[in-house]
């Protein structure tokens, strides 16, 4: 696909704008049919179930490898230089973060990009929770809580100038990417068989993870066409929400794939919800669930910062690439949310969404 004459025509801020936002509309349809949620996959793993949100969640996983590594090995995508591979990732900011943002999932009902789904049909609790979310991630990247940020992130980084490759660092070839994608895939279609999953919600669970291929793929071609150096980049709610918020804030702000990327994911949703007929306002159960929902979002605010990635980002978009960190993250949000679960005492009650 040429883009050029699409960057000669509008400039390359609003192609990458522009990109963003097609990532979103695709990843906020699939999220809201296939009801996609880390936190929900993870309670539900957490009170000793392997059911439907744990198949959504692998099937989201693993389409996300498989497009990601299958572009690869044809040459259409070259992730080397992607945004978290190209400058060096950090073991004590993965570790730390993840759980920081793990336990703050399950305070809050759901990951970052499960907020903004979810506030897009008209849930309240999720429009509050996603604002403090955005506002303690501005704060991490460049407000008062960065110094700590820097610090915790700065005792334990990768070696090299770079984050760590996986499969390099294992000694694998690259097909093995391609192949580890295919076996979670079929770990999640037999989930899927067990748990009598439709169709229906199998193709936007893959399409979750085909949305991740989309952003790097449309980031990547951007890449090879623009003047102006261009991140290779895809789905992740910590940076971008933050930028966005800051898009609206100062007029000096400019286009980014960042600043479209959200609202897509809320266009997107709210579509999905307007034809399913599920658009309705709901708040606050009472002020227990409030103040859980807060704090849950400064934790997931700061804890994705400092990880480098939210459930999404590190979860889905880093480890579709294999970069050490993220997948380092991704197990320390599962430990974390695991042990939030029962702390409060979810151990036997079923997960719900």
């Amino acid at each position: 696909m040429d883009v050029v004459p699409l960057i000669d025509r509008i400039g390359e801020s609003p192609t990458a704008a522009l990109f963003g936002l097609i990532t979103g509309v695709i990843f906020g349809v699939a999220a809201h049919r296939s009801r996609f949620c880390l936190r929900a996959a993870t309670v539900e793993f957490a009170r000793g179930m392997m059911q439907d949100k744990v198949a959504v969640w692998l099937l989201t996983f693993s389409t996300a490898v498989v497009w990601v590594q299958g572009a690869q090995l044809l040459g259409l995508l070259e992730t080397a230089d992607a945004r978290m591979m190209a400058v060096p990732g950090s073991w004590s900011g993965a570790v730390i973060g993840g759980l920081l943002f793990g336990a703050g999932m399950v305070l809050a009902r759901g990951c970052s990009g499960r907020l903004l789904v979810l506030a897009a049909t008209g849930n309240l609790r999720s429009v509050v929770s996603g604002l403090i979310f955005a506002v303690v991630a501005q704060m991490s990247l460049t407000g008062w809580l960065s110094p700590i940020r820097d610090y915790l992130a700065s005792l334990w980084i990768t070696s090299g100038g770079r984050n760590m490759d996986l499969l390099a660092a294992l000694h694998l070839p690259r097909e093995a990417g391609l192949v580890i994608g295919l076996i979670i895939a079929l770990l999640a279609l037999e989930l899927s068989r067990r748990n009598r999953i439709g169709f229906s919600r199998l193709v936007f669970a893959s399409g979750v993870g085909f949305a991740a291929a989309v952003g790097y793929g449309l980031t990547y071609m951007l890449s090879q066409s623009a003047f102006e150096p261009v991140q290779i980049e895809s789905l992740t709610f910590t940076g971008p929400s933050a930028n966005t918020l800051m898009f609206f804030l100062d007029r000096n702000a400019g286009l980014e794939f960042d600043v479209g990327l959200v609202p897509g994911v809320v266009l997107g949703s709210f579509l999905s919800a307007l034809v399913a007929k599920e658009l309705k306002f709901q708040g606050f159960e009472g002020p227990t669930p409030m103040r859980n929902a807060m704090i849950g979002a400064v934790l997931m605010g700061f804890g994705g910062m400092l990880a480098g990635g939210c459930a999404i980002g590190a979860g889905v978009s880093g480890g579709s690439i294999f970069a050490g960190t993220a997948w380092l993250a991704l197990f320390c949000m599962w430990i974390g949310g695991m042990t939030m679960d029962w702390a409060m005492g979810g151990r036997g009650q079923p997960a719900t969404i």
